[in-house]
């Protein structure tokens, strides 16, 4: 029961007993009191005048004086208007303390539900950029959300590994790349074929100047460039099972591929289920052959199967082209199909930009219309692109924020300012280098994942690396002080595994607030769950290590002369300590000892 829940239970009894009213709990709203009126929590007296037929000021104090006099958790009320305000008594906050010390950041119960998220799923024709790292983090941590949520959860991701855009870096490498791979240019396999990407728009752009200059129009020198149709022959033979095409685009996506996985470890991002497009998008074609059996779906003169979603406010929408061969979101079709089998799954949330929303509206659709009823139960986590201050990331022009050059800048930030401050001078260098990391990952980790996921995100990497205010460094070296109160709190004679004085503690406003809002944890975890949005965790834990640096500054802990009163403010601290452990972790946000 919530402190909420328990106030509203309260008060329904003061109903009963002064009005002989029964007023249903849920029905009663109570509110945490706004900090510049005293008291805890605060029961909204309008809605209840039809029943004590008094004014809110006089209802408010009947009320109020009947939970003071008859429930010994209150110590007390204030009315001001028609709001109640109660104040919870030392007796109350000292035993919530005491139950959230048991377990603090404990993940909610275990729903028994099967979830598949899927998230990342890059094309093989570039290394990963800023926009990737935002995907990938978002559906890391919303994983970790919804497994803390108590699901089962099963992380997935799809690459793109055939198709047009990888046609187009293979060529680029006949063309340009003089044989170069990897090994021999010192390269990452990933940044070695994005460079190729990058190379044959080049080659697009030179060829199509020169069309133009030949008198040609510029939408039909787009169409004719020679390179471009080269790569379209090239699909053909991918697609025709061409040995030397298919040994190439092994050869070169095996590159990709090691460069990726490098950037996973990085960003300490890992998959229980990798499909290739290349062996799913041949798996709905069947899906859609029995829908065109069924009258589902129109084929038309020219071959082609669509799909009329115009009665459901869409348009039509190609399934099949006219030579058999399927489109995208054929693959998608088969593809969720095979995994709700495969994983008895009770839902499946896809990560995927909001330049998508349409795709899967029309993939909802079509695979009700297939008489899966499952369908309701996927989910598009739809979320903002991100964008630099001079506009949008262009691949094949190669204006990106590269992930791995991002990772290396914050790395090495971390380490100025840490060396700069001088704090961890007397580590190991080992040490040393493992808390830079943490450092600058838990910084990039926090700046993009405290943007709620429906925001377009704008990317400024300066105050990225700010690491004051709102960011992960902040919440980190909050953590790491509370550590080190702890452990001097040894040498004042107090054990480190502190625990609960037996004696009352009387708490100060700042103590309740802190206390208040260690109990709120799995509210705040449902809160997110629900709505898919770890940011609601970020700034939970944001808005507690602020709170507790306010405590820190205002109050005494290890020079406190009462022992007990030092051991119940070491609780708190541990408490907040773990609490934040627990919730950055859901992020993939590592908390130093020290720092």
């Amino acid at each position: 029961m919530t402190h909420e829940q328990f106030i509203a239970s309260k008060a329904s009894e003061a109903f009963k007993a002064l009005y002989s009213a029964d007023v249903d709990a849920s029905s009663l709203q109570v509110q945490i009191t706004r900090r510049e009126f005293e008291g805890d929590y605060t029961l909204v007296m309008f809605p209840l005048l039809r029943v004590t037929k008094s004014s809110p000021e006089a209802s408010g104090e009947a009320v109020g004086g009947w939970l003071a006099e008859n429930v010994e958790e209150i110590s007390g009320y204030n009315v001001v208007k028609g709001f109640l305000n109660i104040t919870l008594s030392d007796k109350f906050w000292n035993k919530v303390l005491a139950e959230t010390a048991l377990h603090p950041g404990a993940p909610l119960p275990s729903t028994g539900k099967n979830i598949m998220v899927e998230f990342s799923s890059p094309n093989t024709n570039k290394p990963l950029h800023l926009g990737h790292i935002r995907n990938n983090l978002l559906g890391d941590s919303v994983s970790k959300l919804l497994a803390a949520c108590g699901n089962n959860v099963i992380t997935a991701t799809l690459v793109n590994d055939r198709g047009i855009h990888i046609c187009k870096s293979m060529l680029a490498w006949l063309k340009k790349g003089n044989g170069e791979t990897p090994e021999s240019s010192g390269k990452k396999g990933d940044h070695l074929v994005g460079d190729c990407y990058v190379a044959f728009n080049d080659i697009y752009k030179a060829e199509v100047d020169s069309l133009m200059a030949g008198g040609m129009s510029e939408e039909d020198a787009k169409k004719e460039a020679p390179c471009l149709k080269e790569a379209r022959e090239m699909l053909v033979k991918w697609e025709q099972g061409d040995p030397e095409v298919r040994d190439l685009w092994k050869t070169m996506n095996g590159w990709v591929l090691k460069g990726f996985d490098e950037t996973y470890r990085s960003l300490g991002i890992r998959f229980d289920k990798t499909y290739f497009e290349s062996g799913t998008y041949l798996l709905g074609k069947e899906l859609v052959l029995k829908g065109l059996d069924a009258g589902v779906f129109e084929r038309e003169a020219d071959g082609s199967v669509w799909c009329d979603l115009t009665a459901d406010g869409l348009d039509r929408k190609l399934l099949l082209r006219g030579d058999g061969t399927s489109v995208y979101i054929t693959q998608d079709l088969g593809t969720a199909e095979r995994r709700f089998s495969e994983y008895d799954l009770d839902e499946h949330v896809y990560v995927v930009g909001d330049e998508q929303n349409y795709h899967f509206q029309a993939l909802k659709l079509i695979l009700k219309k297939l008489g899966f009823k499952w369908a309701d139960q996927i989910f598009h986590l739809s979320y903002g692109m991100v964008e630099l201050p001079n506009g949008r990331m262009k691949s094949r022009e190669g204006t990106v924020v590269d992930a791995d050059d991002l990772i290396a800048q914050m790395y090495e930030t971390a380490k100025r300012t840490s060396s700069e401050s001088g704090k961890l001078a007397d580590l190991e260098e080992e040490e040393r280098e493992r808390l830079y990391r943490m450092i600058g990952l838990g910084a990039l980790k926090y700046f993009i994942i405290k943007v709620d996921p429906k925001k377009t995100m704008l990317f400024n990497p300066e105050e990225s690396i700010d690491f004051n205010g709102n960011t992960g460094p902040f919440i980190q070296y909050t953590h790491a002080r509370i550590k080190s109160i702890l452990r001097k709190s040894e040498a004042a004679g107090v054990p480190g595994e502190v625990r609960m004085p037996d004696a009352l503690c009387a708490m100060s406003p700042m103590e309740i607030r802190l206390v208040k809002m260690l109990s709120q944890y799995q509210s705040k975890l449902a809160e997110a769950g629900a709505s898919l949005s770890p940011a609601v965790m970020a700034n939970y834990c944001y808005d507690l290590a602020k709170e507790f640096n306010r405590y820190y500054h205002d109050t005494p802990i290890l020079r406190e002369e009462d022992k007990d009163l030092m051991r119940m403010r070491l609780v708190i601290a541990g408490t907040v300590a773990e609490t934040l452990r627990k919730a950055m972790s859901i992020l993939g946000i590592e908390l130093p000892e020290r720092m």
